[in-house]
């Protein structure tokens, strides 16, 4: 996470190089389309000091809080931070900018920010899913897990039950939720396999539920302990294999 923050930081202090009075005029929206008559009308050295230095603050700023945020917080509160602050920094200068940048469209900024507003409420949202947590239930003949990629396991679908310290060395995410310790969805290992991950936590051991046609299924509950998840399990499933 630390790299990805330092990577991410670095992009945008280097956004903020690449706008210059010579290339505006290619590159910044609304001011291409004018005429040279109108472009007189625009402050374009104030324009683009203040976009540099709104960049290199939201480089400089988001590598060094975010960072805070993973070191004494957790890695999620980072992830979290690191999705949103940019968002919320683009309302900010969009709304802001106007008056550095006289006679570019008022009506494009508004609708810029009315879709960043939209686009911050979507990834909330998502992120909100995300982390909520996927319950298991359990009864006599089977396990559901709930949420975001869920599914119910019967007892006959159920090869075996068992507490693994490590999870295998994950290479890519296939399809799925990954911000922090949070971890749902599917997952490609190093070895080439493809398996499911319900992590709602970095609670260890991880409870590994392999399935009879070998799929594999790596839990890990939020804040109750998985030992003793496992253990309601045992008392539920009692003619599923359990290893040691």
């Amino acid at each position: 996470m630390i790299y990805v923050l330092i990577a991410i930081g670095l992009l945008f202090v280097l956004i903020g190089f690449i706008l210059t009075e010579s290339n505006a005029k290619y590159l910044l929206s609304g001011y291409n389309m004018m005429s040279e008559e109108d472009r007189k009308d625009v402050d374009i050295k104030a324009y683009i000091l203040y976009f540099r230095n709104f960049h290199i603050f939201l480089g400089i700023s988001l590598t060094v809080l975010g960072t805070f945020l993973v070191y004494f917080v957790s890695e999620s509160a980072g992830g979290i931070f690191l999705t949103v602050y940019p968002i919320v920094a683009y309302i900010y200068f969009i709304s802001t900018s106007s008056k550095y940048s006289r006679g570019l469209s008022k009506k494009r900024n508004k609708t810029g920010i009315i879709i960043l507003i939209g686009v911050l409420l979507c990834v909330v949202g998502l992120l909100g899913y995300g982390f909520k947590e996927n319950k298991m239930i359990i009864d006599s003949e089977s396990i559901t897990f709930n949420g975001s990629y869920g599914e119910t396991l019967t007892e006959a679908e159920i090869q075996s039950i068992e507490l693994v310290n490590q999870l295998p060395e994950i290479t890519l995410r296939t399809n799925g939720f990954a911000l922090g310790a949070v971890n749902k969805g599917y997952f490609k290992t190093k070895d080439g396999e493809i398996v499911k991950l319900i992590l709602n936590s970095d609670n260890k051991p991880v409870i590994l539920f392999t399935k009879i046609d070998g799929k594999k299924i790596y839990y890990s509950a939020k804040d109750e302990p998985n030992e003793l998840v496992l253990n309601e399990i045992k008392i539920s499933l009692s003619n599923v294999v359990y290893k040691k």
